[in-house]
């Protein structure tokens, strides 16, 4: 069957064939520095000089990956010893490998189930469920509560942990708690997306919210991603994490999904993230870098907030928070942004905060000026 293509990879691929002095890519979401350059955190350099000097092997690590990356990054993520008790975790192919072996979990051991998902969603939510079969429900982002209120006992709720693609949107600290209430009372199982931790409001502060409600839940299904925080975008590291009461029967469809899908995940940026995590000097670079990107994405937004804040729409841009702000712009003006002033973002008025250089802030601001509100023609 053909697919149809990637609006996405073809409006970057656009992008990148316009010779346009300045055109800026704010697509892609990936973190840039004011050079526009992706960079290596300092962190990571020394990691990967650590593993050049005492690597012995590039065998295979198998189904499961490695078990020193597996356990430090649950430690990261599930702080509360008990809960890790309850925790079976996989390697995987970054966070979207995650997502695809947690639905085949999903689909294994509740065919009949429905996963609510809040949209608009990260662009391939929907592609990923439905492809290991499961039945979507949608419902407006900032409606979990309700959506999980009616949902019936074995059902599923997606949640992204923090820093929501493509809104920015942040769930508030109060609702985690009333969620997990009602997500326990229910019987309705949480499935969380976390890529984005470190770039909202802090790292703890990001981690919090999903923390609390996993200690109330009995079940959860968490997939988390290594490429932003870690900036280890074409390593492909990530993990499939489940908190439950069968964790033989869970790591052994989980492998098994990773067998038919890849085989063997990747060791490299798996071992970097371990290393990191496991040297008290390395881990305390990594999050002193990953502290200042937040800050500067909180100084861009500040930035565009500010110069947009009396336009009708954009108000709420600085509540928003991480890489990602979705611009309440038509998709008719987001193209008048991307021909006459060379900025590309989605249709959807999503752009990457991450890739605009800080001095280009009021130009970028005035050209978004000039589409949501077009000069009106003399008569």
């Amino acid at each position: 069957m053909l697919l149809s293509a990637d609006p996405l990879w073809e409006l970057t691929a656009a992008c990148g064939r316009d010779t346009r002095p300045g055109r800026l890519d704010l697509i892609v979401g990936v973190y840039r520095d004011d050079s526009g350059a992706s960079p290596i955190m300092r962190a990571v350099r020394a990691a990967e000089s650590r593993l050049a000097r005492s690597s012995t092997t590039k065998a295979y690590v198998g189904p499961s990956g490695d078990h020193r990356f597996l356990a430090s990054i649950s430690e990261l993520i599930l702080d509360d010893p008990s809960v890790r008790a309850r925790a079976t975790a996989v390697q995987t192919v970054a966070g979207t490998g995650a997502l695809r072996l947690l639905a085949e979990l999903i689909a294994a051991t509740g065919p009949d189930r429905t996963v609510h998902l809040g949209v608009p969603a990260y662009v391939n939510h929907q592609g990923v469920l439905r492809a290991a079969g499961l039945r979507v429900d949608t419902h407006p982002v900032a409606d979990m509560l309700a959506a999980a209120s009616v949902a019936r006992p074995g059902d599923v709720l997606m949640i992204q942990g923090c820093c929501h693609n493509p809104t920015g949107y942040q769930m508030p600290a109060s609702d985690w708690d009333a969620l997990a209430e009602v997500l326990y009372r229910r019987g309705v199982v949480p499935f969380i997306d976390q890529a984005y931790f470190g770039l909202g409001d802090g790292l703890e502060a990001d981690l919090d919210g999903m923390r609390r409600l996993l200690r109330v839940v009995p079940e959860a299904y968490v997939a988390v991603s290594g490429s932003k925080a870690w900036g280890l975008y074409s390593e492909r590291v990530g993990a499939a994490l489940v908190i439950g009461t069968s964790p033989a029967r869970d790591r052994a469809l989980l492998e098994g999904a990773a067998r038919v899908s890849y085989s063997q995940p990747p060791a490299h940026g798996a071992a970097l993230v371990a290393e990191i995590l496991t040297d008290p000097s390395l881990r305390s670079c990594w999050r002193d870098e990953l502290e200042s990107m937040r800050l500067r994405l909180g100084r861009l937004r500040s930035g565009l907030a500010l110069r947009l804040s009396d336009l009708p729409g954009f108000a709420g841009l600085s509540t928003q928070r991480g890489m990602f702000l979705t611009l309440p712009l038509s998709p008719e003006a987001m193209e008048s942004l991307r021909v006459d002033h060379g900025v590309y973002g989605l249709p959807t008025g999503r752009i990457n905060l991450a890739g605009l250089p800080s001095p280009r802030v009021p130009e970028v601001a005035a050209a978004i000026r000039a589409v949501a509100q077009p000069s009106v023609p003399a008569p």
